[in-house]
């Protein structure tokens, strides 16, 4: 019997592109991606968690509190430890992504995050009590955590005193980001932290 996502949506025929991120992205087959927080403070485990869950664990967040695109956001915990609420979002979102791009939204939702992960960021050092910022590679594990934090925001952003609902705004976000449209937020953010980079060589 072949396991699909949310019963709709197989797990046969999604691709990774990115070498890099290809050891990462778990697809392991499961209907609902509720684990249940079994690969829990073990390191690097979070790479055995289905890439549908992960999204989930990123979109439960209690507002920034702080000023994100100029604004503030705080949701006041309203999505944390609502995984199961979540998991009906990113549902309806997929489901959205079926109807508006005829293609498996599994698959557009691989290719949105090899788009928006970006190769390069900035660090601080100091060298006799003098701070540069010096440009470096992103391992292909932070490259993910950070694909997935930027679309989770973006969609929280998109939908924050809107009168989009979250799974709408996660769906617009999703599409754009597999296009590589620049009026995504994920891909706004992620040029921004390649030309800082860029300009800190």
């Amino acid at each position: 019997m072949d396991i699909k996502l949310f019963d709709k949506y197989p797990y046969e025929g999604i691709t990774v592109k990115d070498k890099g991120l290809e050891k990462y992205v778990s697809l392991k087959p499961l209907s609902l991606p509720h684990t249940f927080a079994r690969h829990a403070n073990k390191p690097f485990a979070k790479s055995h968690v289905n890439i549908v869950e992960r999204l989930a664990n990123k979109l439960m967040r209690g507002g920034t509190g702080e000023k994100v695109g100029g604004k503030i956001i705080r949701t006041h915990g309203k999505l944390q430890g609502k995984k199961t609420k979540l998991l009906k979002v990113i549902e309806k979102a997929f489901d959205d992504i079926a109807e508006k791009t005829k293609k498996n939204p599994l698959q557009v939702f691989i290719d949105a995050l090899q788009n928006i992960a970006p190769r390069e960021d900035i660090t601080r050092v100091r060298y006799g009590g003098v701070s540069y910022q010096v440009a470096v590679d992103i391992s292909a594990q932070r490259r993910l955590d950070l694909a997935l934090r930027n679309l989770a925001l973006g969609a929280i952003l998109a939908s924050f005193n809107k009168k989009a609902t979250l799974g709408e705004a996660l769906a617009n976000e999703i599409v754009l980001a597999s296009t590589n449209d620049p009026n995504s937020y994920s891909i706004k953010r992620k040029n921004e932290t390649e030309r800082m980079a860029k300009s800190a060589r």
